[in-house]
């Protein structure tokens, strides 16, 4: 299922927590091969979480989603779920929002790199997830943008940058550059990659402009390629 999903370019948290579903599935039912499981066991498993673990609605679709995926496209066959299968309630909730001076207020609180990742957040619109993948070359000065690449559902999208961040973030890329050059002294300095991509652009993992923006405190080994790098921060 692992390969399958690489296959086809999931995200590594897509991977995880898929398997960490196929996982509680073949363990609620005995440990159980799941080629063999059907639509019971499944409907069963499906109902527990709704009734016994009191899971949210999307809870219970994300397991149902790595369900669906595994029969799928590792056993080629499609699921019918019976009819009594019971659904996680759905709540509706209005979304609190934070009002401008609620936001600086909270900013105005962190230390100097997280105040710097908090205003990007609130000043450029975007995700947490979003926020950590961004890379030197990410940052237009020139035209006031932020590219960002891969976003939800692996869309690709341009936004603004505030005025008042540019002196914060050209501390921050001179930051990264000192960490960058101690690491090629050091015998490193190879960034993290999308899967496959360090092959296919071997000089762009010591590249500068692909650093991260905020890089981690330690190197690791990449998850998929198996070298080690600095990846973001976490």
């Amino acid at each position: 299922m692992r390969k399958i999903i690489r296959t086809k370019h999931y995200s590594i948290q897509a991977e995880k927590t898929y398997l960490v579903w196929i996982k509680r599935l073949i363990l609620f039912n005995q440990k159980r091969p799941p080629k063999g499981l059907g639509e019971q066991e499944i409907t069963a498993f499906l109902t527990y979480l709704a009734v016994d673990r009191h899971v949210t609605s999307s809870t219970q679709n994300l397991a149902l989603y790595a369900i669906v995926f595994m029969y799928k496209h590792v056993f080629e066959r499609e699921l019918t779920l019976l009819p009594d299968t019971v659904r996680a309630r759905t709540s509706k909730r209005v979304p609190t929002v934070l009002s401008h001076n609620e936001a600086m207020s909270i900013i105005s609180q962190t230390n100097e790199k997280y105040c710097l990742m908090f205003s990007l957040l609130y000043g450029c619109g975007i995700r947490k997830a979003e926020l950590l993948k961004l890379r030197i070359k990410d940052i237009d000065f020139a035209a006031k943008s932020v590219f960002v690449f891969g976003g939800k559902r692996g869309k690709d999208r341009v936004t603004m940058l505030p005025n008042n961040l540019t002196a914060s973030l050209n501390s921050q890329i001179e930051t990264v550059r000192q960490i960058h050059l101690k690491d090629i002294a050091e015998g490193w300095g190879e960034t993290s990659l999308p899967a496959g991509l360090a092959r296919k652009y071997p000089y762009a993992i010591k590249e500068f402009k692909w650093q991260y923006l905020f890089p981690s405190t330690n190197r690791c080994q990449h998850s998929v390629d198996g070298y080690y790098c600095r990846h973001h921060l976490h």
